[in-house]
């Protein structure tokens, strides 16, 4: 029997394991790394955010709001 070629990993599932792991293990420098890399990953989902908000702020414009919200 042959293996997976890859194990497909879920969305969001490698952050939910790295917020359980114990930091404890971790010197300063390496959690002060761990949270640079954690500010630049909240700055890029705020761009994705904004990104998503300017699209469908012009979708309205051009079509008007939803009217799923009856």
């Amino acid at each position: 029997m042959e293996e997976p070629a890859s194990i497909r990993v879920g969305r969001g599932q490698r952050l939910a394991e790295a917020v359980k792991e114990d930091l404890e293990l971790y010197a300063v420098a390496e959690l002060e790394e761990r949270i640079a890399l954690l500010r630049e990953e909240i700055a890029r989902c705020e761009a994705q955010i904004g990104r998503k908000k300017a699209g469908r702020a012009a979708a309205d414009a051009l079509f008007g709001p939803s009217s799923s919200a009856s």
